[in-house]
């Protein structure tokens, strides 16, 4: 079927009156306990799955469950004009312990005021549920004003994300050819701030490493033996040490091979932000910045490599004092990749100056934990600009291309296993609680958020 030729406007306005009628259908979908680590919620995850597949098929797509070793997939096509996109949520949720946390039942949501405005309150509003709802009710919009959805569609929903998405990357490898896109839509992400939407570009990669430096055959007793014996811990210590230089830089050869510098717009994009490098580190207590020299805090947060150490251990670390010289030492060190950097590279960088480093009455051992490359999205698509345009035109401030600290790696999948681009736009905020007691999704940004997906699929599919 294809679109009769309405205005925009007429779209947005059936967001705004169904409003009511699309919190309730949320709620619906909220009260399903869908916690797909505990294995007694498997009937609620499948629940969730058919739930979503007859509210999709409801609207005209073709959806349906798709089974997996794990949790179902849910997949649903709807085939019309313009360019194949790809919209990816999940369905599942986290556990809700502890209960005795939650202000109210967390499968029971609500309404409630707070001092910044209506939420929705319960598990999985924020985390993903209410995110992939707006997706769905932009599209509910189209199919309820014009008597078509807008386009050429797949939407793509998981079942196990919160789980390790075990079945996800083998289902996108026999599915290539059903899934792939000219663009993935990502909607498990955030704003930058209440008023400031966003769309994110650049996901650092991480690689993480564990290494134990080995001595004595036992420990010893350091009146005994300190002085003479090697130590681990100074051994250890000494080269965590030296791997960052005195002006923040990672010491690693061969680091930055694959480091870009960002452009003068992007550049220019997030000065104009407004971020506060006070505030960000005096939230936790902190004023000064300790990354690389010359570099701005979202500099080094979105687009500068790091290498930081999340854990060490050697010795006696009980209460009191025990003068020993303990047989090893471990640390546990991770690096966040950007651009083209190899982490498989950096990895045996790393390993050959952490030897070339121990004395030759130690020895080292190594355990790997994950090597994934950073995502870098080429904006170059004109349907970048189309959403950031969509975007500047629903929230208060201008949208703009972002980058995240973390890793989200079913970005890095679509790119690595379908050979798409992805746009990660979602309309949570840090305070949403999401994995914690009294999870919330603001009202605002459901409705604001389906009322951006609208001007987006306006913009890519010729509707203004």
């Amino acid at each position: 079927m294809s679109l009769e030729t309405p205005k925009l406007s007429e779209i947005l306005t059936e967001i705004d009156n169904a409003l009511p009628a699309a919190t309730e259908r949320l709620f619906d979908l909220l009260r399903i306990p869908s916690i797909s680590t505990d294995p007694a919620y498997a009937g609620d995850v499948a629940t969730a799955a058919d739930w979503l597949v007859t509210e999709l098929t409801a609207l005209g797509f073709d959806a349906s469950v798709r089974p997996t070793p794990g949790h179902p997939m849910v997949v649903a096509h709807s085939k019309g004009e313009g360019p194949h996109i790809l919209f990816y949520g999940h369905y599942d949720v986290q556990p809700v312990d502890p209960l005795p946390l939650w202000n109210r039942p967390p499968f029971d949501p609500a309404l409630e005021e707070t001092d910044k405005g209506t939420v929705i309150r319960g598990r999985g509003t924020a985390d993903d549920k209410g995110q992939l709802m707006t997706f769905v009710e932009a599209c509910r919009a189209f199919k309820t004003v014009t008597g078509a959805l807008p386009g050429n569609i797949t939407i793509f929903l998981e079942g196990e994300e919160e789980s390790g998405s075990p079945s996800l990357v083998p289902f996108m490898k026999e599915h290539a050819d059903e899934l792939r896109a000219d663009m993935a839509l990502i909607c498990d992400t955030g704003m930058f701030n209440a008023d400031t939407p966003a769309i994110t570009t650049q996901l650092r990669g991480l690689l993480g490493e564990e290494i134990t430096i080995k001595a004595a055959d036992r420990d010893l007793h350091s009146g005994h033996f300190g002085g003479a014996a090697q130590n681990p811990i100074r051994v250890l210590t000494k080269i965590l040490a030296s791997l960052h230089d005195e002006t923040g830089r990672i010491t690693v050869p061969g680091f930055y091979d694959g480091v870009p510098e960002i452009s003068n717009a992007l550049r220019a994009q997030w000065e104009d932000l407004g971020f506060d490098d006070k505030a960000f580190l005096g939230d936790v207590g902190l004023s000064i910045p300790a990354g690389e020299q010359g570099r701005s805090v979202l500099e080094q947060i979105w687009a500068r490599p790091t290498c930081e150490f999340n854990g060490i251990l050697g010795g006696y670390t009980g209460d009191g004092f025990k003068t020993v010289l303990p047989a090893e030492a471990s640390a546990k060190v991770s690096f966040r990749l950007v651009g083209t950097q190899d982490p498989h590279a950096i990895r045996e960088s790393f390993r050959a100056l952490v030897r070339s480093m121990v004395p030759a009455d130690c020895e080292v051992e190594f355990h790997g934990h994950g090597a994934s490359p950073a995502s870098v999205m080429s904006t170059e698509n004109p349907m970048f600009e189309q959403a950031r345009a969509a975007l500047t035109d629903e929230w208060p401030r201008p949208a703009a291309f972002i980058g995240a600290g973390g890793s989200i790696p079913i970005a890095g999948y679509f790119k690595t296993y379908l050979g798409m681009d992805a746009m990660l736009i979602g309309f949570g905020l840090e305070d949403d609680q999401i994995h914690s007691p009294n999870e919330k999704y603001d009202l605002r940004a459901f409705h604001k958020g389906s009322r951006s997906w609208a001007r987006i699929l306006g913009k890519i599919y010729g509707v203004e």
